[in-house]
C-alpha cells in the first residue's frame, strides 16, 4: 500500500517505502536502511505513546523479544522506545500472511498444512527459550517465506497489558478468534501455553478455513472460547485429538511444545516424502549417512541438536522436506541430547578438526563493566543498559575490548578476568554526556582507539590515542577530524588525519612518529583499507555520477604506486587469483560497508592493467560480507549463511542458522571453520568448504544493547574461541565442547 501523506518519510534512519498494514498498534512500514537493507517497521499509535506504563513495558519488551532467535522468527534488528512515537524494526519477510494466503486459495492441506504447524511449534519454542510469551499468534502474525513461515509481531501486544481487554474505543488487544481463556479471564495468569491455545486456534482455521470459536462479534466469540467446546469439523483424525487438547480450557492440561512436535509429524505426514516422515531410525540413519560420509572424526556430524538444518538434508530433500527432516533429526536424538555430549570419536574430532586450547585456559564469561584492579576501577556508565556498540580484539594473551561508553578494557585471554581499565574519558572529556571509542587495533604493544566526545547532541573533538598494553599508559594522542575518513592500522601503521580533514599521515602504532602524509581529495569521502599486501585509499565524490577511485599506496613513503576507478557505490572485499575483488550495491552510491550490505554484483580488477571484470550474481544478497580462501561469505540478517565464488559469481552452498543479525563471520585457515556470533551471543560453527553447521550454542548476552548488531564478532583464540556482542559481554569457548557453560 502507498504511504498516506501524513505517514513520516523516515524513522529511526530509515527511509520509508509503502505501508505494510495497520492494526490496534500501530502501522507496519517497508522501510530501507542506507545501506539498502530492507526491514518492517512498526510505529506505535500515538494513544500508547502518550502512556508512560505502556512505554515502560514496551521498553522491558522489547529488551526481552531481542534474545529472540530461531529459524521461524523474524528478528528484531532496531528498536526506539523513547521515541516521541516509538517503534521497533524486524527483519522484512516478503511473502504472503497466512490469512492472506487461505482468503485466495483456502485451507492447507497435506504437507504445507504439515510445514506451518512444525515450523510454528519452533518458532514458539524460540520465543519461549527467551522469557517471552507471544501473546497474539493469529494469522496476520505468520507469513509464509519461501523457506518456511515466520513468527512476527511479539512483543508489543504485552507492552498493551496494562490496559482493558476492550479499551474505550472498543479495539481488542489481542485477536479473540485465536486468543485463550485466561487473556479474557485473568491477564496476569497468562504464560507460554497461552500461545499452544492461540496455536490450536489458528490451526484449526488453517486445516479448514474456519476458527474454532466463530461468531457474530467479538463479545460472543470471547463467550465462545471461555465457555464452549471447540468445532472442529473438517479437522481429519488424528490431528482432531491433538488440536482439542491444545484447545482445553485449563492451561495446565494443554500439551508441551517438544510433545506436540512429536505428534504432529506423526499426524501429518508429508505427502512428497511418506516414508521418511514415518520411520524415523531410517531419518537418522540417513542423515548419518549424509553428514558423516567422511567420518564423524572430521567434525562434520554436529554435535547437538541444533544440527537438525545441517546442509545435506536441505540438499536431500529440499527446502520443504528439509524442514520437517530436520525436525525429525531433533525428535530422534530428543531434548536431552545436548552440545556436550560425546560422540563416538569426540577424541579423534579433536585431532582431527580442533586445535588444542592454550595451556590454563578454561570456559569464561564476563564483561567489560567488571571492576578493575588498575587504571580506572569502575565503568564509566554506572548503568551498564546504557552502553552499547562495543567490539573486541585479540593480541597475544590478551583481549582488548571498547564501545560507546566503554572505557578501553583489557581481559585475561585465559580467565575473562579484567586486566587493567583505562582512565582515557576521566583525563580527556570531564563531565562529557557520552564518549565513543573505536578500536582501530592492537600492534607492538600498543592498543590504538579512536576516541569522540560528545556535549549535548554535539560533538566536541575526536582523538587517535595509543595505550599502553601492559598497564593502559596513554602513550601518545593526536586531535583528528574524521568526518569524511575511515582510518585503519595495519602491519605496523596506523593513519590519522589533521584537524581539517584534508591530510592523513601514517604513523607508528607505538610511538605516534610520523612516517608520511598524504593529501586527500576535497569533498571525498575516502577509506584506508588493506587487501592481500597492499595499502589502499579508495574515496568516494560527491557527485554520485562520477566513479570512485583506489590508489595503492607505498607502505614506506606513501607514493602512489597505481589509481584504478570503481563504481561509486562499491567496497573493497580483499584480493583473489590476483585480483581486487569489489562488491557493488544495488542502486545505491558512495562507500559500501561490508556489514549489512545489500549487492547484486562483484566487480574483479587487476590491479597491474586495471581491467576489470563483473559477475552478476543471481540474486540481490543483504547481509555482513567476508572474502577469505578465494570465498565469499554473505550472512543475512535471518541467520541464513551463504557461500559464493567470487570468481565466477555462482553460489556454492547456503544453510539456515538460528544466528540471526550477526556481524561479518570469521574463517578460521587452521580448521576451515567459519564463525558467526548474534546480537544475542549466539555462536554458530559451519565448515567452510561444504556450509555444514556443525553446532550452535544458546544465548551468551547479558543483555540487548541498542546500536549496531553488526558488531558480534568471533575471533580464534589459539584452539579456543573468544566472542563479543554489542552490550559488552564477552566469553570464551572450547569450539570441541561448544555446549560446555562459559562460568
Amino acid at each position: 500500500m502507498p504511504l498516506h501523506k501524513d505517514d513520516p518519510k523516515s524513522v529511526g534512519g530509515y527511509r520509508l517505502l509503502d505501508r505494510l498494514g495497520s492494526g490496534g498498534m500501530g502501522i507496519v512500514y517497508r522501510g530501507r536502511s542506507r545501506s539498502g537493507r530492507e526491514v518492517a517497521v512498526k510505529v506505535v499509535h500515538a494513544q500508547y505513546a502518550e502512556d508512560r506504563v505502556f512505554r515502560a513495558r514496551f521498553r522491558q519488551e522489547i529488551e526481552s523479544v531481542r534474545k529472540v532467535s530461531g529459524a521461524f522468527t523474524a528478528p528484531v534488528v532496531d528498536a526506539d522506545p523513547e521515541a516521541v512515537r516509538p517503534w521497533m524494526a524486524t527483519q522484512y519477510v516478503p511473502g504472503p500472511s497466512l490469512a492472506d494466503r487461505i482468503r485466495e486459495r483456502g485451507a492447507l492441506k497435506g504437507t504445507e498444512l504439515r510445514l506451518l504447524a512444525l515450523g510454528l511449534v519452533e518458532a514458539l519454542r524460540d520465543i519461549h527459550r527467551a522469557g517471552v510469551v507471544h501473546r497474539d499468534l493469529k494469522p496476520a502474525n505468520v507469513l509464509l517465506a519461501e523457506d518456511g513461515p515466520r513468527v512476527i509481531d511479539f512483543g508489543i501486544s504485552r507492552a498493551a497489558e496494562n490496559h482493558n481487554t476492550l479499551t474505550e474505543t472498543g479495539q481488542m488487544i489481542g485477536t479473540p478468534p485465536f486468543m485463550s481463556p485466561e487473556q479474557f479471564t485473568d491477564a496476569r495468569t497468562v504464560g507460554p501455553a497461552s500461545d499452544v491455545f492461540s496455536l490450536g486456534a489458528l490451526l484449526v482455521f488453517s486445516a479448514t478455513g474456519r476458527g474454532p470459536f466463530d461468531a457474530d462479534s467479538p463479545y460472543l466469540t470471547a463467550f465462545r472460547v471461555v465457555h464452549d467446546a471447540p468445532v472442529l469439523d473438517g479437522v481429519a483424525s488424528p490431528l482432531r485429538a491433538i488440536l482439542e487438547r491444545c484447545l482445553t480450557k485449563e492451561a495446565a492440561d494443554r500439551p508441551e511444545l517438544d510433545q506436540l512436535a512429536k505428534e504432529f509429524a506423526d499426524a501429518l505426514p508429508g505427502a512428497d516424502t511418506p516414508d521418511t516422515m514415518t520411520l524415523r531410525s531410517q531419518v537418522l540413519r540417513a542423515v548419518e549417512e549424509t553428514v558423516g560420509g567422511a567420518g564423524p572424526a572430521h567434525g562434520t556430524r554436529p554435535p547437538g541438536r541444533r544440527g537438525r538444518r545441517a546442509r545435506p538434508l536441505l540438499m536431500s530433500a529440499g527446502t520443504a522436506g528439509a524442514v520437517a527432516l530436520g525436525l525429525l533429526w531433533y525428535l530422534t536424538l530428543g531434548p536431552g541430547f545436548s552440545d556436550d555430549s560425546p560422540s563416538p570419536s569426540s577424541s579423534s574430532a579433536r585431532s582431527s578438526r580442533w586445535a588444542a586450547v592454550p595451556t590454563g585456559w578454561g570456559p569464561w564469561r564476563t564483561t567489560t563493566f567488571e571492576t578493575a584492579p588498575r587504571g580506572e576501577v569502575q565503568p564509566l556508565a554506572k548503568d551498564v543498559g546504557a552502553p552499547g556498540d562495543a567490539t573486541c580484539g585479540t593480541y597475544q594473551d590478551a583481549v582488548y575490548c571498547v564501545g560507546n561508553d566503554i572505557l578501553p578494557v583489557r581481559l585475561d585471554g585465559r580467565t575473562g578476568e579484567t586486566v587493567w581499565r583505562s582512565s582515557l574519558a576521566t583525563a580527556e572529556s570531564g563531565e562529557s554526556e557520552l564518549n565513543t571509542f573505536t578500536l582501530l587495533g592492537v600492534q607492538d604493544d600498543a592498543m590504538v582507539v579512536q576516541q569522540t566526545v560528545f556535549k549535548g547532541a554535539s560533538e566536541a573533538g575526536t582523538s587517535v590515542v595509543a595505550l599502553d598494553t601492559e598497564s593502559g599508559a596513554q602513550l601518545w594522542t593526536r586531535r583528528v577530524n574524521s568526518a569524511a575518513v575511515d582510518l585503519v592500522m595495519a602491519d605496523g601503521l596506523v593513519l590519522t588525519t589533521d584537524t581539517t580533514g584534508g591530510l592523513a599521515t601514517a604513523r607508528d602504532p607505538r610511538t605516534g612518529t610520523d612516517r608520511w602524509t598524504v593529501q586527500l581529495p576535497a569533498g571525498d569521502y575516502c577509506q584506508f583499507l588493506t587487501a592481500g599486501s597492499g595499502l589502499y585509499q579508495h574515496c568516494f565524490p560527491d557527485d554520485e555520477t562520477r566513479s570512485a577511485e583506489v590508489l595503492e599506496l607505498n607502505r614506506t613513503d606513501g607514493s602512489v604506486v597505481r589509481r584504478l576507478k570503481t563504481p561509486n557505490g562499491s567496497g573493497l572485499l580483499g584480493a583473489v587469483d590476483g585480483r581486487l575483488a569489489f562488491v557493488l550495491m544495488d542502486g545505491i552510491s558512495g562507500p559500501a560497508r561490508l556489514q549489512d550490505v545489500t549487492f547484486d554484483e562483484i566487480l574483479l580488477t587487476d590491479p597491474d592493467t586495471g581491467a576489470s571484470t563483473t559477475r552478476k550474481l543471481a540474486k540481490t544478497y543483504v547481509g555482513s560480507v567476508t572474502l577469505a580462501a578465494g570465498t565469499l561469505w554473505v550472512t543475512g540478517a535471518d541467520g541464513q549463511v551463504t557461500a559464493l565464488s567470487p570468481l565466477t559469481g555462482k553460489q556454492l552452498w547456503q544453510t539456515r542458522t538460528s544466528v540471526e543479525g550477526s556481524g561479518r563471520p570469521t574463517y578460521d585457515a587452521r580448521t576451515r571453520t567459519l564463525y558467526l556470533a548474534s546480537i544475542s551471543g549466539r555462536v554458530a560453527a559451519l565448515d567452510a568448504r561444504e556450509g555444514t553447521l556443525l553446532w550452535e550454542t544458546g544465548t551468551h548476552a547479558e543483555r540487548l544493547a541498542t546500536g549496531d548488531s553488526t558488531r558480534s564478532a568471533v575471533l580464534p583464540y589459539g584452539g579456543a574461541l573468544i566472542a563479543s556482542t554489542p552490550d559488552g559481554t564477552v566469553f570464551s569457548l572450547d569450539p570441541a565442547h561448544p555446549g560446555r557453560n562459559p562460568g
